[in-house]
């Protein structure tokens, strides 16, 4: 950031990660530098509240309490997370925490600094939890624990999830094959794009030679809005991030404002659409929508 800032950009765009996001957002407001973030979600993306820093991905509240809701409406009460230590997954098994506690809920944390893929299988029965949730890195410790569950046949009935969108990739189903499908993560994509994004949906599956993640369209969008706000506002820092506000952009997932919303310190997109996705076992390429808001 600082040697970006150094060079003289008018803005920047990224990130793919929330723990990345993060610290470029804080490095963003203390340089007076516009930060559009396409893909990182947590809640705090900066501690204290910005005008130079706006957000296309929903919060993770959001997206995670509705996650939260399907496994409820499945039937799933009794919760397991793997987790490893980061800001991310602590504010994620909060969130989920919190949702589902006041719905009769619980959620039981196992530490993967301290267990084996297999210690986690023993841990989940005598735990009697009906669903494990990854909150871990991937391929490492992810799929080495998706292969242990699906190894164990006393817990051939138990959900695992994915909320942060591991199977989302190509690399998911190469590495685990069957037994990566059936694993509900979160999405941002609504039922249909917009026609503008079946436009680009068509132009990149031609590109990538498979269909694009929907990584892909928070990127594009994000280019898309910061290109208008450079167009209408021209390159001057300062009237870059007072464009926020005023933004109307049509994105590949609908039309694009920012606003301020409790709890959320930049300014963000209210809201993507979201939806709880899983890859299906009968054909691993094709997901299967479970769940919308």
């Amino acid at each position: 950031m600082d040697e970006l800032a150094r060079l003289g950009v008018a803005a920047l765009v990224g990130e793919y990660h929330s723990v990345v996001a993060r610290s470029a957002a804080a490095r963003a407001d203390a340089l007076g530098l516009p930060f559009l973030c396409s893909s990182g979600v947590i809640d705090a993306l900066t501690e204290q509240p910005t005008d130079w820093v706006a957000r296309l991905a929903p919060a993770q509240s959001h997206g995670w309490q509705i996650y939260a809701d399907f496994l409820l409406g499945a039937g799933h009460s009794r919760i397991a997370v793997a987790a490893e230590p980061s800001v991310y997954w602590a504010s994620g098994a909060r969130i989920l925490r919190d949702h589902l506690a006041p719905r009769g809920g619980t959620v039981v944390e196992l530490d993967m600094r301290a267990l084996t893929p297999t210690a986690v299988c023993d841990e989940l029965v005598a735990s009697r939890a009906t669903a494990l949730l990854l909150l871990v890195g991937n391929p490492e410790p992810a799929v080495p624990i998706v292969k242990s569950v699906r190894g164990d046949q006393r817990l051939a009935e138990i959900l695992i999830g994915a909320p942060a969108g591991q199977p989302e990739f190509a690399a998911w189903a190469t590495s685990l094959g069957d037994d990566g499908a059936a694993i509900p993560f979160l999405r941002y994509l609504p039922d249909r794009l917009s026609p503008l994004g079946v436009r680009v949906e068509t132009a990149l599956r031609e590109r990538l030679a498979e269909a694009p993640s929907f990584v892909a369209f928070e990127g594009y969008d994000a280019v898309a809005v910061l290109a208008d706000v450079l167009r209408s506002h021209g390159v001057d820092r300062a009237r870059t991030a007072a464009a926020w506000p005023h933004v109307a952009v049509e994105g590949t997932r609908g039309m694009i404002r920012f606003s301020r919303t409790p709890g959320i310190s930049v300014w963000q997109w209210v809201w993507a659409a979201v939806q709880v996705v899983d890859r299906d076992p009968a054909d691993l390429d094709r997901f299967r929508v479970l769940h919308a808001a």
